[in-house]
């Protein structure tokens, strides 16, 4: 028997209308402009999120827990809009953060230039910044920081043919101290002091170039399981190092009018560190370090001194030395190492004379000059 009941339709109510209107005439081609621009705003046209790249070897990727606690900063300090990218998925930590990276255990930097590793892997990620903790493996063979600092140059280059725009973030490496490697520590020192130079010159305000010293403060005893990859304590110290020099890039463009870079601008700054390396009766040798805190390059810089207790700087090497009646000592740079890209550092060692026995000791302030 033939069911005679009608079929019920759906209500539709006049509010209805004119979205079931548009949905019939679009494909006819039938919308005029002012109907078409009605339409609800696409969600997806949001401002894609930063690309950040971790990039190194097993310090960086097995498993890297510096990235989850740097991660895990950013968001607090209310960096949402980012995205760690890498061919490498996470590799443990047990806390949530996105753990994406391209930390490849046993890599060497000069091997990855040379073979054209990176090319593929910057296709596959896009990253706009790249923090860059790479050259450990190099070191323990043996590799010179000429052809560490080489393949640097070829991987920035990559970069900058994969993005113009990219921004690098370079580490003065952590301390490694094998037990099977002697010599690594030394090596380590020769290949972070060459850093800042390089950074200078491949700095450009297109594509910046930030060193981030990781080696200051850090122990090997104390902050590696050992000798060379960091435990809980090293990456504590290595995201809180990472930080700073992120979030700065994260919060300014390049290049823009009112950049920090402009000449004259008053947030240029740097920072003087004074510490003791050795004392005898009557004297003692320190060492300062010199710091670019500022997010654009300095192209010099003075460092005003007052020992303490009444001693007297006598001596000085990588700076110039002029000393006031009072005692206190004006250094400035020695010309080669007055560039430093932002958070970019350097040192000048000095020797003081002193009346009795004193702890080394002193105040240091730091003028910078703008790069032209």
């Amino acid at each position: 028997m033939r069911d005679t009941r009608r079929l019920r339709l759906p209500r539709l109510s006049i509010r209805s209308l004119p979205g079931l209107l548009a949905a019939l005439l679009l494909p006819l081609g039938l919308l005029t402009p002012a109907a078409a621009a009605a339409s609800p705003p696409d969600a997806t046209a949001a401002a894609d999120p930063v690309r950040i790249m971790p990039l190194g070897d097993s310090i960086t990727g097995s498993p890297g827990c510096w990235r989850a606690l740097l991660w895990n900063r950013l968001q607090d300090a209310g960096h949402t809009g980012i995205d760690f990218v890498g061919t490498l998925p996470p590799q443990g930590c047990g806390i949530a953060h996105d753990g994406d990276n391209e930390g490849h255990g046993g890599e060497l930097v000069t091997n990855v230039a040379s073979q054209g590793l990176l090319p593929a892997r910057l296709a596959a990620t896009r990253p706009d910044i790249v923090v860059m903790h790479f050259g450990t493996n190099d070191v323990w063979s043996n590799i010179s920081p000429d052809r560490i600092l080489a393949a640097y140059d070829t991987l920035l280059a990559q970069m900058r043919e994969s993005n113009p725009d990219i921004r690098v973030l370079v580490a003065q490496l952590i301390p490694m101290n094998p037990a099977t490697c002697a010599a690594c520590a030394q090596r380590v020192v020769d290949l972070n002091a060459r850093i800042p130079a390089w950074a200078a010159g491949a700095h450009t305000s297109r594509s910046p170039v930030v060193v981030v010293d990781q080696w200051t403060g850090f122990d090997t005893a104390t902050d590696t399981y050992d000798g060379v990859h960091p435990d809980a304590s090293g990456d504590e110290k290595i995201a809180a190092r990472w930080f700073p020099a992120l979030a700065a890039q994260l919060e300014s463009t390049p290049g823009d009018p009112g950049d920090p870079g402009d000449p004259g601008d008053p947030t240029l700054t740097c920072t003087a560190s004074f510490r003791s390396v050795s004392v005898w009766q009557g004297g003692y040798q320190a060492e300062v370090t010199v710091r670019n805190t500022s997010a654009a390059p300095v192209r010099g810089w003075t460092v005003t001194l007052r020992p303490a207790d009444g001693a007297r700087v006598t001596q000085v090497w990588n700076g110039t030395l002029k000393s006031a009646a009072d005692g206190t000592a004006t250094v400035a740079d020695a010309g080669w190492n007055g560039a430093l890209a932002p958070g970019a550092s350097t040192a000048f060692g000095l020797i003081a004379t002193t009346a009795g026995p004193a702890a080394p000791a002193a105040t240091a302030d730091c003028a910078a000059t703008p790069a032209s």
